[in-house]
């Protein structure tokens, strides 16, 4: 009987050690997947917070650069308006100049002369508006007079320009435009500049006000 009873503890004894066992097994297991998900869950708000801050700073910079953006096309536009106004009063001075006959006649001569000298040609056409044609023919004579050897004529066909002359090789390949026109064209990249030299803020011109 005695050997039954101290079977029966032994076999209670073992099975409370298993129990045990698998109770600090469970316990490691559980603690164990508990890290696991703490450690997934850090990363997973790891993740989201980098891509939160990656989309602000995308969404921050797309600001800045539709802000750059709306700057320069102000800026452009402020330039353009400038460099419209200035033409507008160039413009208004020239027709002013040209009521003045005798200074605007020796202007308009002094204008052909040079348009001359820079034409390699024996055969040169003066293309100029109506009322500048009266003035050089009332001058023709003693004008051709001053280049021997060239043949230079007045085009009988009036162009449409304000002020100045065209000249043209009497083939056409050579061409110098002292119109008004002409000339302005050729000075408006001098004038931009000199629009933004001078009336533009430097630090709004060629620096970037978002970068500092």
């Amino acid at each position: 009987m005695n050997q039954v009873l101290e079977l029966e503890n032994a076999i209670l004894a073992r099975a409370q050690r298993l129990a045990d066992q698998f109770a600090e097994q469970a316990q490691r297991t559980r603690e164990s997947v508990l890290r696991e998900a703490a450690e997934r869950l850090r990363q997973r708000e790891a993740r989201e917070e980098a891509i939160a801050r990656a989309l602000g700073d995308r969404h921050y910079r797309q600001r800045v650069q539709a802000a750059e953006l709306k700057l320069q096309s102000n800026l452009d536009r402020v330039r353009w308006n400038l460099v419209r106004g200035v033409e507008a009063r160039l413009e208004e001075r020239m027709r002013a100049f040209v009521e003045d006959r005798d200074a605007y006649r020796e202007h308009l001569l002094q204008l052909l002369r040079e348009g001359v000298a820079q034409i390699d040609h024996s055969d040169i056409v003066v293309r100029v508006n109506a009322r500048d044609r009266e003035l050089l023919e009332a001058a023709w004579d003693p004008l051709a007079a001053e280049f021997p050897g060239q043949n230079i004529r007045i085009d009988a066909e009036p162009i449409e320009t304000l002020a100045g002359v065209l000249l043209l090789s009497e083939d056409g390949r050579m061409r110098v435009d002292n119109t008004f026109e002409g000339r302005v064209a050729r000075l408006r990249t001098r004038l931009q500049q000199a629009i933004l030299e001078r009336l533009l803020p430097a630090t709004l011109e060629s620096g970037n006000p978002f970068t500092g």
